[in-house]
């Protein structure tokens, strides 16, 4: 998977881009089909952002959104909003289009 961090309006550290690295690495676990990630890191005058961009074949592209204090809490709540998007979008694909949900 191809994962780009980048970041607008603000400077980040080498351990936050790891971070970052690995959060998306672990999305992509859940699903099976991730082909890339983008992380974007902004910077506001009173807050932090951060947008994770999950991309995966055959589905749209997942969004998550955070903001916080810091960079690193704005990652971590942009992963806890992915998350049950993520979730429900394997959910759904573990069936089969035109599959019936009725035992005959």
């Amino acid at each position: 998977m191809r994962i780009t961090i980048s970041a607008r309006h603000c400077e980040i550290t080498d351990t936050l881009k790891e971070r970052a690295t690995a959060v998306a690495e672990r999305l992509a676990q859940a699903s099976p089909h991730a082909l890339d990630a983008t992380i974007v890191f902004d910077a506001a005058p009173l807050t932090c952002a951060a947008e994770i961009r999950l991309h995966a074949r055959g589905r749209k592209v997942l969004v998550g959104i955070g903001e916080g204090a810091d960079h690193r809490t704005a990652l971590d709540r942009a992963e806890e909003k992915l998350r049950p998007q993520l979730e429900k979008a394997t959910r759904t694909r573990a069936r089969p289009r035109g599959a019936s949900t009725r035992n005959t």
